[in-house]
């Protein structure tokens, strides 16, 4: 029985549990009455233990960041109207243009709250911000316009372009320059290792050598046809009133182009890509093929984790050692490639979100249901799992030290591999049977040896100058172009 004390600040008092079988559920309540949230508290990992690795994404996916992102739709909204020439505005002074984008390019934490705190009666998130952009424009002596802020628009119009617009700005701020440097940092590798012979391993089995630097390149190049695919993915936007057809724009005003004043609004304005026709919600097509992109960029590092583990293991690689780190509470010899591992487990788990977010948000019944409200609410969860995953993938790779004697005794205690090469010169030279004959050689239980490979050339009825040819190949230059 382990005995715990739990520091009550709020009654000043102590608080002790005893940790049983019978750990009771008042002990619990009592132990959640005196948590605040704090990053040791925090239920999620993401916002507890990784908080420092991921906090650069806070103002695009937490709640003060969505409140803001639909500030900033809903004024620029404002300011589009103005500018579209409906008669009410047409007195607007557009002067104060900059005195209203300041209400967002000044958004606080207290400004958040004042939203929430509003929410309580409203018991509408959206709503929430129109009355709270209302006030802002009664501050600056605005009175008369207000009706036009959230002006025939139904929530969806500002979270369907909220969202999105946060995403777009997380991945060119955060993401993208992340995955870059992992990418920056394999490429550095490949060119740096680009002569380093490396035995290849299929099937787990000795195979046709090949570059160390080579095998890195691989993964950069396939990173990098993933990054322009998701880049070239449009961040889409539903803009289009309470069930697309922007009907109270319509009626309101039938002399406007509304089409016109949408697509300009989004694209000009939010730089997003308006879709055309929809229902009340966006289709999330295009952000499903995101989430896709996403999660293929996160198998690749997957792929690549598991390799450097592999390797490591193989004693291919030594790792940099930081001073005062413990690989292991019991083997104090232990140097764990922890950051390898790291990474293949957070970036499993953001796949596994992208999956569902991919799977789920196209889908709606009828003209909308709520369902995807919650789930975007979810998106900064696996784009924080990846970004863990990218800087752990990088710390990773730069703890690796090369061993290349390790390389080179795996080569020269496999010079069974060389048998591809001297088959491939023997069906050039038109000799009977060379795979069967190398076969023969490569196949008995008796270690292959630079010895046992050049008597058996020197049993072969070719020139000498073929023999001469073939006694040059070694495992160490075996590695192709």
């Amino acid at each position: 029985m382990v005995y715990l004390s739990f520091s009550n600040v709020r009654k000043g008092n102590e608080l002790g549990v005893l940790i049983s079988p019978r750990f009771t559920i008042f002990a619990l309540l009592e132990i959640v009455n005196v948590m605040d949230l704090n990053t040791l508290t925090a239920i999620t990992p993401v916002d507890g233990r990784y908080r420092k690795k991921v906090k650069e994404l806070a103002p695009f996916f937490s709640e003060y960041g969505l409140i803001k992102y639909r500030v900033v739709v809903e004024i620029e909204y404002l300011i589009a109207l103005v500018n579209s020439g409906v008669k009410p505005l047409s007195h607007f002074p557009t002067s104060q243009f900059d005195d209203l984008r300041e209400v967002y390019q000044s958004f606080s934490e207290e400004d958040a709250l004042i939203i929430k705190e509003t929410e309580k009666t409203t018991n509408h998130d959206v709503k929430a911000v129109e009355y709270f952009v209302k006030e802002k424009l009664i501050a600056l002596g605005l009175d008369q316009y207000v009706e036009f802020v959230h002006f025939g628009l139904t929530s969806q119009d500002i979270n369907n372009t909220a969202v999105p617009l946060s995403l777009k700005n997380a991945l060119e701020t955060v993401y993208i320059p992340e995955l870059l440097k992992v990418i920056e940092q394999i490429e550095e590798y490949a060119e740096k290792w680009s002569d380093v012979s490396m035995l290849a391993k299929t099937h787990g089995q000795p195979a046709s050598p090949t570059r160390l630097g080579k095998e890195m390149r691989v993964f950069s190049e396939r990173l990098r046809i993933q990054l322009a695919q998701l880049k070239s993915v449009p961040f889409s936007a539903k803009f289009g009133g309470a069930t697309g057809n922007m009907n109270a724009h319509f009626v309101a005003f039938p002399d406007v182009n509304w089409v016109e004043f949408a697509n300009n609004f989004v694209s000009d304005q939010l730089e997003l890509t308006r879709s055309q026709t929809t229902t009340q919600i966006e289709h999330y097509d295009n952000l499903a093929a995101i989430f896709d992109a996403m999660k293929r960029i996160n198998n690749i590092l997957i792929d690549l984790d598991r390799d450097m583990w592999t390797y490591i293991s193989m004693d291919y690689f030594k790792q940099r050692l930081k001073e005062g780190e413990i690989g292991s509470s019991a083997m104090p010899h232990k140097v764990n490639p922890i950051d390898f591992e790291n990474s293949e487990g957070n970036l499993g788990i953001a796949s596994a979100l992208l999956e569902h977010l991919a799977n789920k948000l196209p889908i709606s019944r009828l003209q909308r249901d709520l369902t995807d409200s919650t789930v975007l609410r979810n998106i900064g969860v696996p784009l924080s799992h990846s970004l863990i995953g990218f800087k752990s993938t990088s710390a990773g790779l730069g703890k690796l030290l090369l061993n290349a004697p390790a390389l080179e005794k795996d080569l020269e205690n496999n010079w069974a591999v060389v048998a591809e090469a001297i088959q491939t010169i023997l069906r050039r030279e038109g000799f009977p049977k060379p795979y069967e004959a190398l076969k023969g050689l490569t196949r008995k239980n008796e270690k292959v040896t630079k010895a046992t490979v050049h008597a058996f050339i020197d049993t072969l009825t070719v020139d000498k100058a073929i023999k001469a040819e073939l006694k040059a190949i070694s495992p160490q230059n075996y590695t192709g172009v």
